[in-house]
């Protein structure tokens, strides 16, 4: 159904031609969701090691080049840059300076100051900027915000939100950078809940929070190996509340020292009952098995929230790869054909930034901060 979504948003007289900067772990799903949306066209395969670049493109289609190469070709309409977070200002600078749309990867830039840069730079040349996450396009996402939108619990006042594992070494290749600076988990995995928080209720206000950094190494077991100690200069665990312009409070958990946990992953808590919402990590509110957005009425059980249907063996087919990231890239090539912003824009990516650096800044100072930014809700698909 997230494709369906999507491809039901409306329409486009051609396929958006699209280059991709960056073309290590995340680019498998990226490539194959481009491949596999009628709205794009994937054309350019590039990034600092050719090798790469070409195993992409031999894979997926497009071709090979250099970043010089496809920010010159004139029938690239869309650059897709997941590079490193640390670089996504440099060179998603670049790309608007080639005069290409950019859709950027999570998070939009590593400071307030770099996100209104490409704001700016985006808005005096015409160009559309999205950005990940994309995930709360799924079909159990948008069922969460039919019914908090039909009032199915009345008003809400509160929420939980957790998102608790045991960090990235012992699955990704190379994870040395999620422990330096512009990473962590703040910055890496908070996005994909606070963009479903924001879509559900809204903008955040105010945030207070305490972080821990409780092991100065971490010990990698990925394959293809070698076993390494990597060191550790981020906050890995960070508990706060999210005070929402609507009023509701939010307690938050976000750590990768966590073995395992029986807490949900996101609650609303209503006037009249209690939303339940899938892993907004995922597509389908789970890794493997889809999940169902659910709510109660009072002390009542639980049942499945309306409009919610089977997952299509397309979208199945992504589930080992957390879904199919990259819709985003289809949405906004739909949006810039429809002379309308995305709905992953750069005003909600960077109301995402400011609350992950206030959370921050709460922690270490041990005071509220205000969130400045007020993004509408997103259309729901």
């Amino acid at each position: 159904m997230s494709f369906a979504l999507v491809e039901a948003a409306g329409s486009a007289n051609r396929p958006a031609v699209v280059g991709v900067i960056g073309c290590g772990n995340i680019s498998h799903v990226y490539l194959r969701t481009i491949n596999d949306s009628p709205f794009l066209k994937l054309k350019g395969c590039s990034g600092r090691n050719h090798a790469t670049n070409a195993a992409q493109a031999e894979l997926y289609g497009g071709v090979a080049m250099s970043i010089e190469e496809l920010l010159a070709d004139p029938e690239i309409d869309i650059v897709v840059n997941l590079t490193p977070p640390l670089v996504h200002h440099a060179i998603g600078r670049r790309i608007l300076e080639a005069g290409k749309h950019l859709y950027n990867e999570k998070p939009l830039t590593h400071s307030l100051d770099e996100a209104r840069d490409l704001i700016a730079l985006a808005s005096d040349k015409g160009l559309a900027l999205g950005c990940a996450p994309d995930t709360w396009f799924g079909q159990p996402h948008q069922a969460a915000r039919r019914a908090i939108d039909a009032g199915l619990i009345g008003g809400p006042v509160g929420g939980s939100l957790t998102m608790a594992s045991h960090g990235m070494e012992y699955w990704h290749p190379t994870p040395e950078f999620f422990y330096l600076q512009g990473g962590g988990p703040m910055l890496d995995v908070a996005p994909y809940y606070l963009a479903q928080l924001v879509n559900l209720l809204g903008p955040i206000a105010e945030v207070t929070a305490l972080a821990s950094m409780p092991f100065a190494t971490r010990t990698v077991t990925s394959r293809p190996g070698p076993r390494r100690e990597i060191p550790v200069d981020v906050a890995t665990s960070v508990n706060g509340a999210l005070l929402m312009e609507s009023g509701a409070n939010i307690a938050f958990t976000i750590s990768w020292d966590v073995w395992k946990h029986r807490r949900p992953s996101l609650e609303i808590y209503g006037e009249k009952g209690s939303l339940a919402c899938p892993d907004a990590n995922f597509f389908i509110g789970g890794y493997l098995a889809p999940e169902k957005a659910e709510y109660s009425l009072a002390d009542g059980a639980w049942q499945s929230c309306p409009g919610q249907g089977e997952e299509s063996p397309r979208d199945m087919a992504y589930a080992p790869l957390g879904g199919p990231r990259g819709l985003g890239v289809a949405e906004m090539a739909i949006a810039i054909a429809e002379g309308r912003p995305p709905r992953a824009d750069a005003e909600l990516a960077f109301h995402i930034l400011e609350t992950i650096l206030a959370v921050d800044r709460s922690a270490r100072e041990k005071v509220a901060i205000e969130v400045r930014s007020r993004p509408p809700r997103p259309r729901p698909l």
